[in-house]
């Protein structure tokens, strides 16, 4: 074979370019003449646009007994309105190329539509026609109510829901809608009707005290006029600001085994109440918490996965439950659920909280390392352009900051404050938000073999419930 027929000529090698600062995408505010707030958010180059709505309807608001009713509601919405059948608004939607879901938490309904910018005019007007006049025709509602009940089993079946559920009972006072399951429980959805889901929309949705947040390619577009012909015809009553209860919970150092006899894993769920993204702490908690055990390479993983292998992956985070306005009695202000979570099988429980609970004595002995914290602000910070190149992702953090009565740059100003939080910072941080005697320990596993070997550990009175 001649040289020359070897030869290859070989296209340059391509050459970085120059890197472009980033920061959060700032939203443009207003407000319709309906009373409805606006945050819009181009992003050229987002041809699906993201459309979040959030309904001043929370979980505490729901009448007493009828715990599930804004889940209900919530469903309903594409269920059918005074101009579409459940399913002609279903096939609407279809035509659109359009994607609407809905649910129900702590703080109020979120709706979230995705859609072609080709295609926004319609979705919004169908969007508009959900919240303005939705049927909640008896046959829907009870279905939907149906199909509620028949999840409940699986739920409960399920040991990570099982054990988030049992938390919430442990650490909030039973008269707290805190305490109980978001979506409720088999007796409160069997009473639920149309009647009733008609009664808890008229009086918490409406125009004046909702939030649109629409994200994605918006050249070219006459968003006003879109806004105008769709969500600006929704009219509602004003209606005066509802008191924000207190948020009160009980972390007293103790275990709570769910009894799943013949379980050969057993579920861990540790938690307590925390501060919220309106303290001070929160960019400091957020770092501290993922050195602990927000990825592979975080403490927990190393001790309970890789030295040890008890587990396939042990999680550490902090989720905000509810916030209080700045105009609230004492200020902005709310709670969130700080946790760790994951599984090991039966025979590995006690070892496993053994040695989890000897990471935590650790942390709060000799801190973490310098290089812990600068790994962790580089994942944090530096996977930020990446996890908000979707217009969902954008619209979801800004609904997330309206819901949790956030200013609109809080998102841009949390990763400068990540940057520049210190190791000493994050270390006080996390040993605040998980003291080894302020831990409340859940365990869904098998009692006779794992009820013993945790009494041993003494990190808490242990207690038996049924499954």
């Amino acid at each position: 074979m001649t040289d020359a027929a070897v030869t290859m000529d070989l296209h340059p090698q391509p050459t970085a370019g120059t890197a472009k600062p980033w920061a959060f995408p700032a939203p443009e505010r207003g407000t319709l003449p309906n009373g409805l707030t606006v945050l819009r958010c181009d992003r050229p180059g987002q041809q699906v646009v993201a459309v979040e709505i959030n309904l001043d309807a929370p979980l505490d608001a729901e009448p007493e007994g009828l715990d599930g009713v804004a889940t209900i509601m919530a469903r309903a919405f594409s269920e059918g309105t005074d101009k579409h059948t459940a399913e002609e608004f279903a096939a609407e939607l279809e035509r659109c190329g359009a994607t609407l879901d809905a649910h129900a938490d702590h703080p109020g309904v979120r709706l979230s539509l995705e859609v072609p910018v080709s295609r926004l005019a319609k979705a919004l007007g169908l969007l508009a026609e959900a919240l303005r006049a939705p049927a909640f025709a008896d046959s829907e509602v009870e279905r939907l109510v149906r199909n509620r009940l028949d999840e409940i089993p699986h739920e409960t079946a399920n040991p990570g829901r099982r054990a988030a559920k049992q938390l919430s009972k442990e650490l909030f006072p039973a008269s707290s809608r805190l305490s109980r399951p978001r979506q409720g429980t088999e007796e409160t959805v069997e009473r639920i009707d149309a009647a009733g889901v008609r009664a808890f929309y008229e009086a918490h949705v409406r125009p004046a005290t909702a939030t649109a947040v629409i994200v994605g390619d918006l050249s070219g577009v006459d968003l006003d006029a879109l806004l105008t012909d769709s969500l600006g015809a929704w009219t509602g009553n004003t209606a005066a600001p509802r008191p924000v209860p207190p948020v009160t919970a009980d972390d007293t150092g103790r275990v709570v085994i769910v009894d799943r006899p013949g379980a050969v894993q057993t579920q861990l769920l540790i938690g307590r109440i925390g501060p919220d993204r309106h303290d001070r702490v929160w960019p400091a908690q957020v770092l501290g918490t993922y050195c602990l055990g927000g990825t592979l390479t975080s403490r927990l993983d190393r001790v309970l996965r890789e030295e040890k292998g008890y587990t396939y992956g042990v999680r550490a985070f902090g989720q905000v439950l509810r916030s209080a306005a700045p105009s609230s009695p004492g200020g902005a202000t709310g709670a969130a659920m700080l946790a760790i979570s994951g599984s090991v099988d039966t025979e590995s429980t006690g070892p496993a909280l053994a040695d989890l609970w000897t990471v935590l004595r650790t942390l709060a002995a000799d801190g973490l390392t310098d290089a812990e914290r600068d790994v962790a602000v580089q994942n944090l910070v530096g996977v930020a352009p990446l996890k908000y190149e979707m217009a969902a992702s954008v619209a979801a953090t800004l609904a997330d900051q309206v819901e949790q009565h956030l200013p609109d740059d809080f998102q841009a100003q949390l990763y400068a404050r990540l940057a520049e939080t210190g190791t000493v910072e994050a270390t006080a941080a996390a040993v605040n938000a998980f003291p080894v005697d302020r831990l409340v320990t859940v365990l869904v596993g098998d009692a006779a073999q794992i009820e013993e070997p945790v009494k041993a550990l003494g990190i808490g009175e242990v207690t038996v419930v049924a499954s």
